[in-house]
């Protein structure tokens, strides 16, 4: 175990309450089912209702798999998930080329924001852990 508190609870227990777009388990660093909840709303209310119960298991799993760093996941979450299509989340990662390129282009015409959802645990990692 890394001891890092890299992901907050509290922000995955509000990311529940639209949990039926699986923005909580994008958070925690689960795309697959994330994408899964996004296209069934939250397995039809089931899987969102039990994932209630299961956000404390998957803050600890991405407390243990990412890395901790000067970056915050949270701070690039909320800058991804509300200005995502401007690139923000990517200028605040130190990514400036392609934030601007994000920012001219409506997050290459929302591909990449969606590619963002998938893999932004794993850029902040890696940023976290060249630093």
């Amino acid at each position: 175990m890394n001891g890092n508190d890299t992901h907050l609870k509290s922000i995955g227990y509000i990311l529940w309450i639209f949990g039926f777009t699986g923005s909580h388990r994008f958070y925690y660093g689960k795309p697959v089912s994330g994408t899964i909840y996004f296209f069934t709303l939250g397995l039809l209310g089931i899987g969102w209702l039990i994932d209630l119960f299961l956000i404390p298991g998957m803050d600890a799993q991405a407390d243990e798999k990412y890395n901790s760093g000067p970056l915050d996941y949270t701070v690039a979450w909320v800058l991804h998930t509300f200005l995502g299509i401007f690139g923000i989340h990517r200028m605040y990662m130190g990514k400036w080329i392609s934030g601007i390129i994000y920012f001219l282009t409506g997050a290459v015409f929302g591909i990449g924001y969606l590619y963002d959802f998938w893999t932004l645990n794993d850029q902040v990692s890696e940023l976290n852990s060249q630093a």
